[in-house]
């Protein structure tokens, strides 16, 4: 892709190395791919800390091959306070130290006099000024740089890479036996992450759509007691070890940072924790729920046509036409909080019915930002309130449609002091027929004013945005 940097990492996981037909394989690769912009990859901490001169020396120190490297770093008492501007072409100090009362304004100038520059410039020595000192030599100041980070190298290698200890052992020592093979080291994920300069921010949020034994949420928890950060997982998982690895084993890692023989060894250092486990229909999912309308005489006739006829009937009409109305249907929004599909549940193909979350599903689809969801299901409301991705203040409004009639609805607004008319919200949802009178938001641009109806129905947005085809 243009524009885009493609970085391969060599992770020494393996030093005794698997034997393949030539070599003895003891790496695996970290691919980072990213935008061409500077900073994008941060710094990691040195083994042994390097000092070195600030001022720059040699064939390209001159203050003249870069003018903005050339300002004075204010030191009072031997520490640094701060910097100066970049001096005008026609300033010439007559030292690199000058006192001006009590403070000593130091200036990248040579013993010999000769005019050089900074290794950093004015805007952006403030990012390293941490990393500064000053240094006193026969009463004369100078501006050395104590390098504690550098740049991440492309080969890793170290044993805390080893996914034999930190990867299986690990694992198993939560568990207390062998649940995953060939899980990664811990803390080759904690690395990968922590690379990436902006997951530093404690707000961060990572995806992880092939997530394994889950070692990509244990190295973000990690993350988080270390600095006490908020960053967020997103993982993604299809194999059946969810339930046996993946997610159990972010329960115990909120529970306790360490563990041995499958015991908690540190119940210190719980915390307090939250996740969400969705589970997303699957393509099988799909058609088992698949209701056909086709009489013998129609299956007489396709079973007549050949294999290419019928697989292209099956994707141009089957799906669209016969099973129509089979997977949603509009009567399963009369008792939303009874929707059930059949779910597979081996790979045998067995399948159980389960209950659908269709008020989860819609805050999805409409992008909804969740403020309060109050749930009075033994009276058969359910309400949410957020904003839309437009900044739109949001009311859904479920009911069992039986159970929380016209009348009932009524009073229900009432009893809820909502008011779908008034100001408080600028769209309200609500699932099946209702009295309530439509209403109408106004706005108004450049392109003039839009009326837009205030009050809509759930049904044809959710099988809209459900169904759509549209990107």
């Amino acid at each position: 892709m243009d524009g885009w940097e493609h970085n391969y990492i060599s992770v020494v996981h393996n030093p005794a190395g698997v034997q393949g037909d030539n070599f003895s394989y003891s790496h695996e690769y970290a691919i980072f791919s990213y935008e061409k912009l500077k900073g994008v990859i941060g710094k990691t901490r040195r083994e042994d800390e390097s000092e070195e001169a600030f001022r720059d020396w040699g064939g390209t120190s001159s203050r003249a091959l870069a003018k903005n490297c050339f300002y004075p770093i204010i030191v009072k008492d031997g520490n640094i306070l701060g910097f100066g501007d970049v001096c005008e072409q026609d300033f010439h100090p007559n030292s690199s130290n000058v006192q001006v009362d009590d403070l000593v304004y130091i200036y990248p100038i040579s013993e010999d006099g000769d005019e050089r520059k900074w290794v950093f410039a004015r805007n952006s020595v403030d990012d390293i000024s941490h990393e500064l000192v000053v240094k006193q030599r026969n009463g004369i100041y100078s501006i050395s740089r104590i390098k504690t980070m550098t740049s991440y190298k492309t080969t890793w290698s170290g044993s805390k890479y080893y996914a034999n200890i930190y990867g299986s052992k690990l694992l198993n020592n939560m568990f207390g036996g062998k649940k995953f093979d060939f899980p990664k080291s811990l803390y080759t994920a904690e690395d990968c992450l922590w690379a990436v300069q902006s997951f530093r921010n404690k707000n961060a949020i990572c995806l992880d759509y092939f997530a394994g034994s889950g070692t990509t949420g244990h190295a973000v928890i990690n993350l988080n007691r270390q600095d006490n950060g908020n960053r967020k997982y997103i993982l993604v998982e299809q194999g059946e070890y969810f339930d046996t690895v993946l997610k159990p084993r972010i329960q115990k890692v909120v529970y306790s940072a360490d563990w041995k023989d499958g015991k908690a060894t540190a119940t210190e250092t719980g915390i307090s924790h939250a996740f969400k486990v969705l589970k997303l229909e699957s393509y099988e999912d799909t058609l088992n729920n698949l209701q056909l309308r086709r009489t013998a005489q129609q299956q007489d006739l396709l079973d007549t046509l050949p294999q290419s006829a019928q697989e292209d009937y099956l994707l141009r009409y089957l799906l669209d036409i016969e099973s129509r109305d089979s997977l949603l249907s509009v009567e399963q929004f009369h008792k939303p909080f009874d929707c059930a599909l059949k779910v597979t549940v081996d790979s045998a193909g067995a399948y159980e019915e389960r209950s659908i979350d269709l008020v989860e599903t819609f805050n999805y689809l409409i992008g909804l930002r969740v403020k309060h969801i109050d749930m009075q299901l033994e009276q058969g409301f359910v309400t949410v309130t957020g904003w839309l991705p437009t900044g739109e203040k949001t009311l859904v409004l479920w009911r069992d449609v039986e159970r929380v009639n016209y009348e009932a609805l009524n009073r229900l607004c009432e009893k809820l002091a909502i008011n779908p008319a008034d100001s408080e919200f600028e769209v309200v949802y609500i699932n099946g027929d209702h009295n309530i009178p439509a209403v109408f938001t106004t706005t108004e641009d450049e392109g003039g004013i839009t009326k837009t109806l205030k009050i809509r129905q759930i049904e044809p947005e959710f099988l809209q945005r459900m169904f759509s085809m549209e990107v």
